[in-house]
C-alpha cells in the first residue's frame, strides 16, 4: 500500500512539472523607474517590491515570469496588442482604467502626497501652489489629479516620463515639487540625498475619482481566466507568509493597507 501511495505521488509530481513545462509563459509590463517598488540594480536587473511580488505570484501559479520593460504611458496600449499578458508596475484601480483594462484585486494601497521645500505652508484649500510647479509622471493617476485638481489653483504642472526624471530638475532648481504615491516619495527621494530640504507638504489624496481603489494588476479586457488565477495567487501569498516576508524587505508598515469592510 505504502509503495502504491508512492508512486501515486511520483505521478502526481511528474504530471505538475509536465503541466509547468507546459504551461505558456505570463510576460507581465513593468515600468523599472519606480524605487522601492521597481528598479534598476548595478548590473541591469530589476529589483523591488512589484517584482518580487510578481515573481511569487508566478510562482504559486506555477507559470514562468517573463519581464517586459516598458515607459509606463505605453504598458496599456503594449497590453491591448498582446505585447504583454499583464501589467505589475503599480497601477492604480480607477474607473478610467477600467475602460480600456481589467483589474485584479488591489495588491496594495498608499495614498498620493505632494513634496515641497521642508517647511512650505499649503492647506486643505491647496491655493499656495499658485505659481508652483510641479512635476507629474505622464500617464500616471498624479498626472490627471494635477491637472484637474492642481492646475486650477495655479499650479503648473510638468509632465515627464518617469518620476527619476523629476527627482533631478526638482534638485537642480527647474521644479518646486512633485504629486506622487507617499510609499514612493519616501523611498524614492525624501529618504535619498537629494531629497534633504524637502518634506511632505499639505494634505494626503485619497479621492477614488482620481486614486481609485488601491493598487492592482492589469490584465486585457474579458481575460478572466487570468485575473481569476492572479487572484487566487494574491490570496495564496498573502496566507502563506510570502506578502508579508517580501513586504517586510522595503517597508516597516503593512502596505497592503486595511482589509474592506
Amino acid at each position: 500500500m505504502k509503495k502504491l501511495v508512492l508512486l501515486g505521488a511520483l505521478a502526481l509530481s511528474v504530471l505538475s512539472m509536465q503541466a509547468f513545462a507546459d504551461t505558456k509563459p505570463l510576460k507581465i509590463g513593468i515600468e523599472a523607474a519606480y524605487p522601492p517598488f521597481a528598479s534598476k540594480a548595478p548590473d541591469g536587473s530589476i529589483v523591488g517590491f512589484d517584482y518580487d511580488i510578481g515573481n511569487a505570484l508566478c510562482e504559486q501559479m506555477q507559470v514562468k515570469c517573463v519581464w517586459v520593460e516598458q515607459e509606463f504611458d505605453g504598458l496599456i496600449p503594449a497590453l491591448k496588442v498582446r505585447k504583454i499578458d499583464a501589467i505589475l508596475s503599480s497601477m492604480s484601480i480607477t474607473d478610467d482604467r477600467k475602460k480600456s483594462v481589467d483589474f485584479t484585486n488591489r495588491y496594495y494601497l498608499t495614498p498620493a502626497r505632494l513634496v515641497l521645500k521642508e517647511g512650505t505652508t499649503v492647506s486643505d484649500s491647496l491655493d499656495e501652489l499658485k505659481g508652483k510647479k510641479i512635476g507629474v509622471q505622464r500617464g500616471s493617476i498624479h498626472d490627471r489629479f494635477a491637472k484637474e485638481v492642481l492646475a486650477p489653483k495655479g499650479a503648473t504642472v510638468v509632465p515627464y516620463s518617469s518620476q527619476n526624471e523629476i527627482y533631478l530638475d526638482i534638485e537642480a532648481g527647474r521644479l518646486d515639487g512633485t504629486v506622487a504615491d507617499a510609499t514612493l516619495l519616501q523611498e524614492g527621494f525624501l529618504d535619498a540625498p537629494a531629497g534633504k530640504g524637502y518634506a511632505f507638504v499639505g494634505p494626503a489624496f485619497t479621492d477614488a475619482k482620481y486614486f481609485g481603489d488601491g493598487i492592482g494588476i492589469a490584465v486585457r479586457k474579458g481575460d478572466t481566466e487570468l485575473k481569476d488565477k492572479i487572484d487566487g495567487a494574491i490570496v495564496a501569498i498573502r496566507a502563506n507568509g510570502k506578502y508579508d516576508e517580501i513586504q517586510k524587505k522595503y517597508f516597516n508598515f503593512d502596505i497592503y493597507g486595511p482589509e474592506a469592510k
